[in-house]
């Protein structure tokens, strides 16, 4: 059982990782967004995903561990990429902005649905996830219809 433990709390933290990863990704994003539609959007979706990273932590300390609470080396690597990138190429514009936020939102997806297939988390957790998953992927294919809108 200890092990089953072990294994939750190192799931959830990675996907508290990814998810702040996200969460700063739309901050950045609605800082960078032209479109005070899409700078709206962002934000929203910035909170979102805070609440989002706060109830994996909790489900974490449920299970006695200790949550993360950083961005992913990856992840803080990445922004500083995206912060590069729009300095060289003349700053910002709102279809880089979205292209980006669904290349993150294609990350995320993955990362929980590769979670929900993990037959060793116990099935309450997977249960939580499969309801975090359906919030995620909905934000997925909306970015997506989103970007094949404004292309």
């Amino acid at each position: 059982m200890q092990a089953d433990r072990e294994h939750a709390v190192k799931v959830l933290n990675s996907l508290i990782e990814t998810t702040l990863d996200s969460a700063n990704g739309y901050k950045e994003a609605a800082e960078n967004a032209q479109s005070t539609e899409f700078r709206t959007l962002f934000e929203e979706r910035a909170r979102r995903r805070m609440d989002l990273t706060r109830q994996l932590q909790q489900e974490v300390r449920s299970f006695g561990g200790q949550p993360e609470d950083d961005q992913s080396m990856l992840g803080k690597a990445h922004n500083k990429f995206v912060d590069l990138k729009t300095a060289l190429t003349g700053g910002p514009d709102d279809k880089k902005v979205i292209n980006e936020v669904e290349r993150g939102e294609d990350v995320i997806k993955a990362k929980y649905e590769k979670c929900l297939n993990d037959d060793d988390l116990p099935s309450d957790v997977r249960q939580r996830l499969s309801q975090a998953y359906e919030s995620i992927r909905a934000d997925h294919d909306e970015i997506s219809r989103i970007k094949h809108q404004y292309q």
